[in-house]
């Protein structure tokens, strides 16, 4: 029987059940406690542990039990929610949902995928407040009312001018990232080669999915939460849907399948014929979506850059 480990994660504490002995213990979420809890899981011969995602607070722990050669896996904490209430496992206390995510884990049996690497959280961290900064220029625009007072309309102008320079300074800061590695500089080559992805979607996809050239088609749309799902019951079907996976790489490839669809051939040619054939806009931009997506991993698989033919 496989020793499944699931740990409840706060920000100072690891709440530890061991399914197989139903053994439950706990240790502080820092350096010495995780070296402590590493040593003891390689003992045990701890065969997966897995955390919620936390906001946060989970990364070390995943990283340094990954580090230990322990098979470590982040589950979606509201799948473990529904699994308790399927359950019937209304009460909720740190021990419990440890005990619940070894559960669910040995029920389900998800995928374990390598976790991303420290350049590749950082490429990631860069990003997020590439985004952040540009939602707040964005703000601070929307803000320019021509009835505003003088003063406040220079008050947004000076921020705005400060967003700008620190937008300048984030992309100088991920030319240096992608510099550094030459894997990331042949890479990002091969995606922007293809017309309508830029170097912001490039990016993105090497932070965010590391995985790209290593899955198949349906492996990579579920990933990026592109591969529909049917409702369907008795003679009922209602319409399929999309949705979960990597919420960033879905936004950056609906705008990149948004120009693409302007300007690459096959994408465009694509798009336009399920529209002809009665495909609502949207369904025809979903599945261009999803093959763009099936075109950068055969890519990075093949190590093939864009050919319009």
């Amino acid at each position: 029987m496989d020793v499944v480990v699931g740990i409840d994660v706060s920000k100072d504490r690891l709440d530890v059940h061991v399914l197989s002995s139903g053994e439950s213990f706990a240790v502080a979420n820092d350096d010495e406690g995780l070296d402590g809890l590493a040593a003891r899981l390689l003992s045990m011969k701890a065969d997966i542990v897995a955390l919620e995602a936390t906001g946060g607070y989970e990364k070390l722990a995943a990283a340094a039990l990954s580090g230990a050669g322990l098979a470590v896996i982040v589950i979606n904490p509201a799948q473990v929610r529904a699994y308790a209430n399927a359950l019937g496992k209304r009460a909720k206390t740190d021990p419990i949902d440890a005990a619940v995510i070894a559960a669910f884990v040995a029920a389900t049996r998800p995928q374990i995928r390598p976790l991303r690497d420290e350049e590749s959280r950082a490429l990631a961290a860069l990003l997020s407040r590439r985004r952040q900064i540009i939602a707040m220029i964005t703000a601070e625009e929307q803000r320019m009312d021509p009835a505003l007072a003088k003063e406040a309309q220079k008050s947004i102008r000076r921020l705005l001018a400060a967003l700008r320079r620190e937008l300048d300074s984030l992309d100088a800061d991920l030319d240096d990232h992608i510099r550094k590695s030459p894997l990331w500089r042949v890479r990002e080559a091969l995606l922007t080669s293809v017309p309508g992805v830029g170097r912001v979607t490039a990016r993105t996809l090497l932070a965010e999915m590391p995985e790209l050239g290593s899955l198949d088609r349906r492996q990579v749309a579920a990933l990026a939460g592109l591969a529909p799902w049917t409702r369907q019951s008795g003679k009922w079907k209602g319409k399929s849907l999309i949705g979960g996976g990597r919420a960033t790489v879905r936004t950056v490839l609906f705008m990149a399948t948004l120009v693409a669809c302007r300007h690459n051939p096959v994408l465009k040619a694509f798009r336009d014929r399920l529209v002809a054939s009665g495909k609502s806009k949207i369904v025809a931009t979903v599945a261009a979506m999803r093959k763009l997506l099936t075109i950068l991993n055969a890519m990075i698989r093949d190590q093939k850059s864009w050919q319009n033919d």
